[in-house]
């Protein structure tokens, strides 16, 4: 199968480096000096502190990109997606897979005329070190599932990957998503304004209590009915990740523009849409916007 992959970030590389070993896979990068970096010294990994061998694949810059191949994994962030959403929208041919964070990217690709769309949720731990070269901090697995078009084509892809990179075919995108939004709403700017490892949120129980009382608020705003199933993979996703940074916390470190809006900026659309007093939610957006504001400033 030809993948082609747009993004140089850490998941761009990530999928790349692992769908390489099954599929011929086409990386497109934002600059032609990292394309042309992969293209001569080899797309690399670190996991477990070990550097994995390269793996040589075809990389490009993202405008090289025409839509013909057998499908396309939109791995750019949430706030980068409407840059390339034209181009995606006239150029693409075949299925789309799109793997962003939050739920704003759904009015996007909404819009789009792709027969086969599908939206991800990644629970690997990525950390790019480079423009070849990403961290594997933390094995999962990708969730897919079918936002339009039928199931057929994505059964196929996600039974064809390594067992060392699983996917696993959802039926309820919207559940998904929602699943993955309350974790990234909860540990990324919680451990990113108190400047803490994951793990912290749980073993710290004055920083624990501000977890559960932020969860309270995103299960009201987001009407969940199972609040007691998301607290759990919520506890859970926090335990196995706990020796790690959040992306939002590494963001900030190296002075990246994070995804709070289409994190927590979602929760407060919806809350002021529902009319619900969410305080936490608000604070902690306005916090991380805050420190955004200071690196801007630096």
């Amino acid at each position: 199968m030809k993948i082609a992959i747009i993004g140089g970030g850490s998941l761009g590389m990530l999928f790349s480096y692992y769908l390489s070993w099954e599929h011929d896979v086409f990386l497109y990068t934002r600059t032609k000096e990292q394309s042309d970096l992969i293209n001569t010294e080899g797309l690399h990994i670190i996991k477990s502190g070990v550097k994995r061998a390269a793996k040589h694949i075809t990389a490009a810059p993202i405008a090289a990109w025409q839509g013909s191949e057998d499908l396309t994994i939109v791995a750019v962030k949430q706030y980068q997606l409407q840059s390339v959403i034209c181009d995606i929208k006239t150029k693409a041919k075949r299925s789309l897979l799109f793997l962003q964070n939050g739920f704003g990217h759904i009015n996007l690709i909404s819009e789009l005329p792709a027969a086969s769309i599908y939206v991800g949720s990644v629970e690997h731990g990525a950390v790019r070190a480079g423009g070849n070269t990403v961290y594997h901090n933390g094995e999962g697995v990708t969730r897919t599932a079918v936002f339009k078009g039928s199931e057929g084509f994505l059964n196929e892809f996600s039974s064809s990957v390594a067992a060392t990179f699983p996917m696993i075919l959802e039926h309820d995108y919207h559940g998904m998503l929602i699943k993955k939004l309350v974790v990234n709403a909860v540990i990324n700017p919680l451990t990113a304004v108190l400047n803490v490892k994951n793990g912290d949120l749980v073993k710290n129980p004055y920083y624990h209590k501000i977890f559960s009382m932020l969860f309270e608020e995103c299960a009201q705003v987001l009407e969940l009915h199972n609040k007691q199933e998301y607290f759990q993979n919520l506890m859970e996703v926090c335990k196995k990740t706990a020796t790690n940074h959040s992306s939002m916390y590494k963001d900030l470190e190296n002075g990246r523009q994070t995804e709070i809006d289409a994190i927590l900026g979602y929760l407060v659309q919806e809350a002021e849409r529902k009319n619900i007093q969410a305080p936490l939610i608000h604070n902690y957006f306005h916090c991380i916007k805050g420190k955004e504001q200071e690196r801007e400033g630096a």
